[in-house]
């Protein structure tokens, strides 16, 4: 299992909470970063949630691509965001 789903389970984060999570991020990353506030993680596996995801940013891609997204989304609300 990716390591990014792992911890969300490991915090009892629904399937459901996941997926909208996952869908969230590919629409609109910046109310990504709010919904996983909302999760109720604790604030040391938030750190070392972004430590995972800063060294090594293909773990989103594969998260993505096993919760069955498309990740073209993710790369198109990238680029907006660097504009």
């Amino acid at each position: 299992m990716n390591p990014i789903l792992a911890i969300l389970k490991e915090h009892n984060v629904s399937d459901t909470q996941i997926n909208e999570l996952f869908q969230t991020l590919t629409e609109n990353p910046l109310m990504a970063m709010g919904t996983i506030g909302q999760l109720g993680i604790p604030p040391e596996k938030l750190q070392q949630l972004m430590a995972l995801v800063m060294q090594n940013p293909a773990l989103i891609k594969e998260a993505v691509e096993e919760l069955g997204l498309d990740f073209s989304k993710v790369e198109a609300a990238k680029a907006q965001l660097q504009q």
